[in-house]
């Protein structure tokens, strides 16, 4: 099977991340309830991954990194821990459910009044719509990093200049975007960063948190046991157990360190965001001039030189085939060729809204930093004999 469907998971792990893995659960206790050797040892690997999480996302303490089973959830524990009754947020037509929803929901039972910045042709984000959104007296803007429908990043720097400026907090969804593009919360303003390790992280399913800027007070959301305080009626708010209840995935969280190890040792960031664009770009080049194709997303913003064609981007090629679903196309893929793809509305119908796609959906093809030059040529040619009919 060739599978470009990462931007759902990574399916190929480093062979590292499984070992660490198989390696924790023949010896990990668990963390924080207990003094035995193997749960000191379940403590000091969870808090190797804190501190591996926080030089990558350029958090100033490893201890406010709290972990969640995904970015969905990080989501919820941000977004609730932050947003209060009849404030206002501002979000974008970008989103995935994971914000939607949640916003959605303090809407309907808090009052918080929402806003949604759109996009242009090309799925970008609209900053002068954003700019004027967001007011004195908005509470956060909350932002995806790069579009899971089409891959286009998100200033996410020139965000949290224009909502601090107002007074708002920044949330960024870096789902697409851990691991490939550079995330420094210090440098770039960010006050809370959402990431899911199982994506471009390379981690196990099951993995994620949120990184917390340090005087920035997240309420805690989930409560329950910590193994410290018992005797507490509340949560207790040190950090990182004011986010944390219950037992942690240890043996995920050996592989996500692993996993982000990984990525430093070949290159870093920049060579993994580096090898996903140069596949993506080689798919979006063999595809774009076929008839009947349309490709979604800025590349063609690239090709004209509104954007920079190194600049960072999720790599992902989305697209439709003139008159055929985006299901069917897919399926096509998968029997016809082995090639695994994602269809649909991938969770996000703000954005198929705004590019028109909400009946046909969009085929997406994403890549990794084991995605071959030779996979990508093979779907192309299947994608060129489908639309040719």
């Amino acid at each position: 099977m060739i599978y470009l469907d990462n931007a759902a998971t990574t399916m190929t792990k480093p062979q590292a991340v499984i070992d660490a893995v198989v390696a924790a659960m023949h010896t990990m206790g668990n963390a924080g309830r207990g003094a035995s050797a193997s749960s000191l040892d379940a403590a000091r690997s969870i808090m190797g991954c804190r501190e591996r999480v926080a030089a990558l996302l350029g958090c100033s303490r490893a201890d406010h990194v709290a972990f969640a089973p995904n970015s969905t959830a990080a989501l919820n524990c941000a977004i609730n821990g932050l947003v209060g009754e009849g404030d206002h947020v501002v979000t974008t037509v970008l989103e995935h459910n994971s914000v939607l929803r949640p916003l959605n929901r303090l809407a309907r039972e808090r009052g918080v009044r929402l806003d949604h910045a759109g996009c242009d042709a090309y799925g970008r984000l609209d900053m002068d719509e954003l700019a004027r959104l967001v007011v004195p007296g908005t509470r956060a803007v909350v932002v995806t990093a790069a579009s899971n429908v089409t891959g286009n990043a998100v200033d996410v720097a020139a965000v949290a200049a224009l909502a601090h400026a107002a007074g708002a907090l920044v949330i960024v969804d870096a789902s697409q975007a851990a691991g490939i593009m550079p995330i420094n919360m210090a440098e770039q303003g960010i006050d809370v960063v959402c990431f899911t390790g199982h994506k471009a992280l390379m981690g196990p399913q099951g993995t994620g948190g949120l990184a917390v800027a340090e005087g920035v007070d997240v309420a805690p959301w989930n409560v329950g046991g910590t193994g410290v305080h018992s005797f507490d009626a509340e949560q207790p708010l040190g950090w990182p157990t004011r986010l944390e209840a219950g037992t942690l995935n240890g043996h995920g969280l050996a592989g996500l360190a692993v996993g982000i190890d990984y990525i430093a040792e070949n290159g870093g960031v920049a060579a993994a965001g580096a090898h996903e664009l140069a596949c993506a770009r080689r798919l979006y080049e063999g595809v774009r001039d076929v008839p009947g194709i349309t490709v979604y997303g800025d590349w063609a913003a690239r090709d004209a030189g509104l954007v920079a064609a190194d600049a960072p981007r999720a790599g992902i090629v989305a697209l439709n085939i003139e008159g055929v679903d985006s299901a069917e196309v897919s399926d096509m893929l998968m029997e016809g060729w082995g090639i695994a793809t994602r269809p649909g509305a991938h969770c996000a119908p703000l954005m198929h809204q705004a590019l028109g796609t909400v009946e046909q959906g969009i085929v997406r093809l994403s890549t990794s930093w084991f995605t071959t030059a030779d996979e990508i040529d093979a779907a192309i040619d299947a994608i060129t004999e489908i639309a040719r009919g």
